[in-house]
């Protein structure tokens, strides 16, 4: 610490605090207290100060800038003042007299100046920038004076003699002291509170080791305690040298006192136009490209240091506020600014050559259509911040021989705006801000792979010069949803630590999106949000947007288990869904359901679709605007699970639009531990939405206003045109994948910067509080509020469950099939046959179709419905009674084997006619739908449909049932289970074409063994039919069945059109589904050696085969194969007692097919051993490539099923 009277410069602040210590000690800060305390000041308190001056003693250790030194000479007595009649002198007393002292003490030091105007234009340009970014951030001001302090601390980096001080040691020798840091001091003009003004040079220690940020905050922080008056005796001492800047009050050339101790004092002056231009036309001087300019003056002790390195130390500081050495780069990095910034260019200026600037424009209009493409490639996005984006080529302005000289001409601005600008035409400068602000701040938006143009025009008009603030009422209510979403999971972090929750920290920003979306949503009148996400945050949204009781989520964390909530086995909590209702700001409701979901990732994409379309289609909402379907994606699993862009390329095809779904990528950077680019090989997760050109935002999560605005701008989009939209709000995960991981293991780097980040809700409280927008303790309120209800919450239910250790209920026995009447009149069948033929006036049916479908209604006529006219018989007789049908597939409308065409084209006009849809006014819809080529998607479509309409009959049919593996996760996690783990009911029927017909291994079995194998408790009906009769009756009980089962269906192939599948009329008119069908034409009871039990196709087979040879044989079809009839089968075996074997006979290899399934549950009376098996030889492949070897097999199987011996 320096000595009392050492103050040097700052002696007249310690005068007056020693004074103030006299009278009342409390009056100065306990730092000046202890000093005044320890050595007050002596007569000689304008003596330099010992730090400053730095010199050793003879004999002291290496300097440090600490040590004791003598002014080269004592300044001489300056003359009496000249007195006039009448004057009168002031004594001057105070810090006025110290001054005086201390100008008298600079008269010791010899020194010269050196001066050197500096252009500013670049200077401008990047501060502007830079303080555009931190008036974003709400991070203060960057003045001209703090980067020309950083520039002065690096080039002593270049020029280390000017960090020097004179002195002369006890032997009266001269010195000079090296100093190893850089003391900076701030000469500041301080106004005292008795009005009288003061220079004060406090001082930046070791500002030599600080980064621009470093030192701008040090500054800053110094003058603020400077004018609060709470500077300790440290901050005056040990000053090296000295920046002044008169400049700040207009000041263009200074030659500033140098104080003994230090090697130099800079000046700073006023930034503007040189004297002879200060009359011009500002547009005049941006066509000639002239500069602002600042004076630098450079004071220096001429004992230590020369002309030329004085010369050479203004140089370094003009080419490092010209851009060298990549000296705004550093600024910019350690400001965490996303930009490069701005670069030193000569003027290249075509004032005189109109051509010239004719092509500068042409490139200015360039620049703006580069800024609409390709703008979000330089956007702050990563809210990490790991350095600066590169500029893209073409968002250079040097890219087009623009610089920074063209800044301040006008351009015309274009199409630029979309009206919302002032004028035709704008600064560059202005042009560049409006670009900037529309697409690299915080939002960058891909839309110009778009072909529509109105749907390009409609983003340009709504965020290029356009920019909406919130009210104050939108931010608080942003801040308390950020308040409950990090309060949630502070709050399941601390309570149940180590149980996995997937938690939502470092995206909390999710739950203000998705509250400003259900409220612009009840607000625009849409009746239901349905939303599907993964497990990532999804506790908090279930609690925070949905709107689940906390009681009910911290049960299901004390393991309790709700005997209401399932009757099967439950699922863990964060794949659980729920429903609530949503309430706006305004007051407007909206209704909310959250799908349950599996672990496999996207899978509820297709789901939730279906749900939308269902909901919408029951409230008969052709626009599609009651009905929002929302979908809440990972990163990685956006661009790595195919399911994804087979639920996208549904988003626009008939018979599955939902007009539009709202995407939300919650895009924390990793996918559990992988990083992005082992991850995709896009740019963005986001680019696979491009295929059906939907719009991109792209969102920073740390700025939760701008995810709220582009939200709402997304709905806004979806809802002006029906397409889906994607917002990709990038953020980052707090913890591991889980909480029990440790992601540093994998990303050190990445969470390093994680752990020392503020949450997204400090950040933002502390905006609020910069901006005056809300106050510290309102802030701490809100959130102490919440956790307070947290904390209820978690009491009440310790008292309400106080032990965790029950059992869950037992499961349910198994539920009896009901009765349901599935015959139907005559009158009724009449009405569906007949409609099928009748088309509107003028339209004209393909000729050989039109005999095809004569052929069929003769036939009917005639008493005998084959199997395309027993399902339309169904589906019509179903509709007509109420029950809406709708089936989709691949080529289903006309039928993979050409057999159904229930759509009718129009030979001529290729006009379409569903001739289902029309049979009566007062039906039901018929829906019937060619898919895309897709199982997955289209499944799961169609599974969600069925869920959310409970009143139809939903069937989807695979082109070949051997297909249906495609969609194997919706039918595993859903189809199977969905009602045991989420008591989520369907009756989807699955209609598979399933057959060995020598169309080798991928075209003929529909895997009858996986469906059997996935049979437990009554949750499917897998059914083989094998007559159109039975067909018939199988599809009027799924659609007219109180229980609510998935049905799975084989159906034939070539068989569709065999004599032996057709059934008599009648058979449709009376009776019902038989879950066994006796074999009619078989021998008397009493002869029959040897029974057949099979199912489907190769039931007719053995019979026409059984028929020629006269074979002493019974072939009885199991129609339901789950849940197995077992009192039917039993029935029909007692029938044929005589019988001395049973043998299970199949088209499928032993390993395949019904066989081990069936195995285990006939009870044959061990007539002549176990059930026995015919069938082909286990394989890995269904079948046979060859249709050669397929005959053989299956002559070969047939015979060894007839043989008696």
């Amino acid at each position: 610490m320096t000595e009392p009277g050492d103050a040097g410069p700052n002696a007249g602040l310690v005068d007056d605090l020693y004074r103030r210590w006299r009278e009342d000690p409390s009056s100065v800060p306990e730092s000046w207290r202890a000093f005044f305390a320890g050595s007050p000041p002596t007569a000689d308190a304008a003596a330099p100060p010992a730090a400053e001056t730095g010199a050793p003693s003879v004999g002291a250790p290496p300097p440090s800038g600490d040590g004791q030194t003598k002014p080269a000479r004592e300044p001489s007595r300056a003359p009496p003042p000249v007195v006039l009649e009448d004057d009168e002198p002031e004594p001057l007393r105070g810090p006025a007299a110290r001054t005086a002292v201390n100008m008298e003490a600079s008269l010791g030091v010899p020194t010269a100046t050196s001066v050197r105007a500096v252009p500013a234009k670049l200077l401008e340009v990047n501060r502007q920038i830079l303080n555009n970014h931190l008036a974003r951030t709400a991070d203060g001001k960057v003045s001209f004076t703090h980067l020309i302090a950083y520039a002065v601390v690096e080039a002593l980096r270049d020029s280390p003699a000017l960090n020097a001080s004179y002195g002369v040691d006890e032997q009266d020798k001269p010195v000079v002291v090296h100093h190893r840091h850089v003391n900076l001091g701030l000469a500041v003009d301080h106004q005292r509170a008795d009005g009288t003004r003061v220079l004060l040079v406090p001082n930046i220690k070791n500002a030599d080791t600080l980064s621009f940020a470093e030192l701008w905050r040090a500054y800053e922080d110094l003058i603020a305690a400077l004018r609060a008056n709470k500077l300790s005796p440290d901050a005056f001492a040990g000053t090296t040298c000295t920046i002044t800047n008169p400049g700040m009050i207009g000041t263009i050339h200074s030659v500033p006192r140098l104080m003994p101790g230090q090697g130099f004092i800079l000046g700073v002056g006023a930034l503007g136009y040189p004297a002879e231009w200060e009359g011009a036309d500002p547009a005049a001087l941006a066509k000639l490209g002239v500069s602002k300019i600042i004076t630098l003056t450079n004071t220096y002790d001429h004992r230590i240091i020369g002309g030329a390195e004085s010369g050479e130390f203004l140089s370094a500081i003009h080419d490092r506020l010209l851009g060298q050495d990549e000296f705004y780069d550093r600024v910019f990095e350690s400001m965490a600014v996303p930009y490069e910034p701005a670069r030193w260019h000569p003027d290249r200026s075509a004032f005189a050559d109109p051509a010239e600037q004719n092509a500068k424009t042409v490139h200015v209009h360039q620049l703006i259509n580069m800024y609409r493409v390709r703008g979000h490639l330089i956007a702050n996005l990563d809210p990490l911040v790991r350095g600066p984006r590169e500029t893209h080529p073409e968002l250079d302005l040097a890219h087009y021989g623009l610089t920074i000289w063209d800044l301040d001409r006008e351009f015309p601005v274009g199409n630029l705006g979309a009206g919302n600008l002032p004028g035709p035409t704008m600064p560059l400068r202005d042009i560049f801000g409006v670009l900037r602000d529309a697409y690299s701040r915080t939002i960058g938006v891909e839309y110009m792979h778009i072909q529509e143009t109105d749907q390009k025009e409609w983003i340009q008009a709504r965020v290029e010069g356009r920019h909406v603030d919130l009210t104050i009422d939108e931010k608080h209510r942003i801040l308390e949803r950020l308040n409950a979403a990090e309060s949630f999971e502070r709050f399941l972090h601390t309570k149940y630590l180590g149980q996995k929750r997937f938690s939502l920290e470092g995206a909390e920003t999710l739950i203000p999106m998705l509250d400003a979306l259900a409220s612009a949503a009840a607000e625009a009148g849409v009746e239901e949000l349905v939303t599907g996400m993964a497990h990532r945050g999804r506790l908090n949204v279930l609690a925070n947007v949905v709107g689940k009781s906390y009681g009910q989520i911290f049960r299901e964390f004390e393991g309790e288990l709700d005997p209401t909530a399932t009757q099967g086995s439950g699922d863990v909590k964060y794949h659980l869904g729920a429903i609530g209702k949503h309430t706006a700001p305004s007051g407007q409701t909206v209704n909310l359901r959250l799908a349950a979901n599996p672990s496999h990732l996207e899978a509820v994409d297709p789901v939730v679709e279906g749900m939308a379309r269902a909901r919408g289609d029951e409230l008969r909402d052709p626009g599609r605007d009651l009905v929002l379907p929302v979908l809440i994606h990972g990163d990685a699993a956006f661009a790595g699970q195919g399911v994804v862009a087979e639920t996208l390329n549904l988003s626009e095809v008939d018979g599955y639009d939902v007009g539009g779904t709202v995407h939300v990528v919650v895009n924390n950077q990793l996918g559990f531990t992988t990083p992005p680019e082992s991850g995709r090989s896009s740019v963005y997760a986001t680019d696979v939405a491009k295929m059906v050109q939907a719009p991109i935002f792209h969102v920073n999560g740390d700025d939760p206003e701008a995810a709220v605005r582009v939200v709402r701008l997304a709905f806004d989009f979806r809802r002006a045109f029906k397409k889906d939209v994607v917002v990709d709000m990038i953020c980052y995960r707090r913890y591991g994948h889980n909480e029990a991981d440790e992601p540093a293991f994998t990303q050190p780097h990445m969470y390093e910067l994680i752990e020392a980040r503020e949450s997204v809700r400090q950040r933002y409280t502390n905006r609020l509080v910069h901006r005056g927008d809300l106050t510290e303790d309102d802030a701490a309120a809100v959130a102490a509020n919440f956790e307070l209800r947290l904390a209820e919450a978690f009491q009440e239910t310790h008292e309400a469950y106080p032990n965790n250790d029950r059992l869950a209920p037992e499961p349910p026995p198994p539920r009896a099939e009901p009765k349901v009447t599935t015959a139907v009149g005559r009158e009724t069948l009449d009405r569906v046959v007949n409609g099928l033929l009748r088309v509107p006036d003028g339209f004209t049916v393909h000729p050989k179709l039109a005999r095809i479908l004569a052929t069929s209604q003769r036939a009917f006529a005639n008493g005998e419905v084959e199997w395309a006219v027993a399902e339309a018989c169904a589906f019509g007789s179903l509709v007509l009674e109420g029950t809406a049908v709708r089936l989709a597939g691949q080529d289903t409308r006309r039928g993979t084997f050409s057999q159904r065409h229930g759509v009718l084209v129009d030979s001529e006009t290729e006009d379409e006619y569903v001739p289902l849809d029309h049979l009566d006014n007062e039906q039901a819809r018929f829906m019937l739908y060619d898919s895309v080529l897709s199982e997955y998607a289209a499944l799961g479509f169609e599974y969600g449909y069925s869920v959310s309409n409970v009143d139809a009959l939903v069937a989807w049919e695979a082109q070949f049932g051997d297909f249906m593996n495609g969609g194997q996760v919706i039918i595993d996690q859903y189809i199977v289970a969905a009602d045991d783990k989420w008591g989520q009911q369907s009756a989807l029927a699955l209609l598979l074409p399933h057959g060995f017909e020598g169309q080798g291994p991928e075209h003929s079995s529909a895997r009858i063994e996986r469906f059997l194998a996935l049979c437990a408790d009554d949750n499917l009906r897998v059914v083989y039919p094998s007559t159109a009769a039975q067909y018939f009756h199988v599809l009027r009980r799924q659609g007219r069945s109180p229980r609510r089962v998935p049905m799975v269906c084989f159906t034939p192939k070539r068989y569709l059109r065999a004599p032996s599948a057709r059934s008599r009329v009648d058979a449709l008119t009376s009776g019902g589904f038989e879950l066994a069908l006796d074999d009619r034409a078989a021998p008397d009871p009493g002869t029959v050696r040897r029974v057949l039990l099979c199912t489907g196709k190769i039931g007719h087979e053995l019979m026409d085969a059984r028929d020629q040879q006269g074979a002493p044989v019974a072939v009885v079809r199991i129609e339901q194969l789950y849940p197995w009839p077992e009192a039917e089968v039993q029935a029909v075996l007692d029938r044929y007692s005589g019988a001395r074997t049973v043998w299970w006979v199949q088209e499928e290899p032993a390993n395949m097919g019904a066989w081990t399934f069936v195995r285990d549950r006939i009870d044959i009376g061990l007539r002549d051993g176990p059930l026995r098996r015919i069938s082909r030889e286990a394989s890995p492949s269904p079948a046979t490539g060859s249709a050669t070897v397929h005959e053989r097999q299956q002559r070969d199987l047939i015979a060894a099923a007839l043989a008696t011996a």
